[in-house]
């Protein structure tokens, strides 16, 4: 089995008038090095890039490489509409010393394997720094195969990972199949935290996953007890974080759900969120507790 990770697809901090709260930002930052996650992914999808204006997104990637300040590894989201603006935020991102960035392909329209290819084959060829793919079909309509990838792997060096946020662990499998005989340091990771320990005996690398905002000490006791192969431990901790799936089920879509549960855990940070997401209200910070309260009898 390859070596485990666990990364943060990190949640944003905002205030009432939809800035950036600097120090929550930080609070949060601080709390999940702190709780031993293997790496922060500024602006994925729990970050709401879609939301944010560019400016912001620099503001946000300023801020987040230089306060985490190398003590762990930081991701940045770069996704845009355009071949053009994705690239010149990849670059601004790598400039200022992120890690690597992470991109979907554009969504609202479906598109075809040529163009999802001629999408990553333009801007990989721009970006000068490491890429990690991104596929989300709920998301963007259209599928990242494993097909295009290879093609696109046996032309960039800097496309070093993957991100396969499907439910259906057998589509990653086949992702991971597919592409680990030839190029068998490549990284694939699962976008949703159940499939943690599936990925990593399948052959990949672990997991992407959002509850970890809430609870980083967990996943990280996980990646531990999976890379020491304490299949014990690895199926105590799959039992606590197959309940905490039950937080993304309290509303649509689950941000706010993640803040609140932070808050709820004592992170110093508001649960405001861009528009048109809506604050948790009592009934569903009820929902939350009670899932909270019964993962700390497990």
């Amino acid at each position: 089995m390859k070596k485990a990770s666990f990364l943060t697809p990190v949640v944003t901090a905002f205030d009432a008038n939809g800035n950036l709260d600097i120090q929550a930002n930080k609070n949060i930052f601080d709390h999940l090095i702190n709780g031993g996650v293997d790496g922060l992914v500024i602006m994925g999808s729990t970050g709401e890039f879609f939301t944010m204006t560019t400016e912001q997104k620099k503001e946000l990637i300023d801020l987040a490489v230089n306060y985490v300040n190398k003590r762990t590894k930081v991701y940045i989201g770069t996704s845009c509409m355009s071949v053009e603006d994705t690239i010149e935020l990849s670059n601004y991102a790598i400039e200022a010393g992120a890690d690597a960035v992470m991109i979907i392909s554009p969504y609202y329209f479906s598109l075809s394997d040529a163009s999802v290819e001629l999408f990553y084959d333009q801007v990989a060829e721009a970006v000068k720094g490491d890429i990690y793919l991104y596929n989300f079909p709920a998301r963007t309509v259209h599928d990242l195969s494993p097909e295009v990838t290879l093609n696109l792997l046996r032309r960039h060096k800097n496309i070093i990972g993957f991100k396969d946020t499907v439910t259906e662990m057998g589509h990653t499998r086949k992702l991971i199949t597919t592409i680990q005989e030839e190029f068998p340091d490549f990284i694939v990771l699962s976008g949703f935290d159940e499939n943690f320990a599936h990925n990593i005996l399948s052959g990949g690398s672990g997991c992407i996953g959002g509850l970890s905002n809430i609870y980083p000490e967990i996943f990280a006791a996980w990646v531990k007890a999976i890379n020491a192969r304490d299949m014990e431990k690895v199926s105590e901790i799959q039992k606590i974080v197959d309940k905490l799936m039950d937080l993304y089920n309290i509303d649509t879509p689950f941000i706010p759900i993640v803040k609140k549960a932070m808050i709820l855990r004592g992170v110093e940070m508001q649960d405001y969120c861009t528009a048109p997401f809506i604050q948790a209200d009592e009934q569903k910070t009820e929902a939350i507790k009670a899932i909270m309260d019964e993962v700390k009898f497990i």
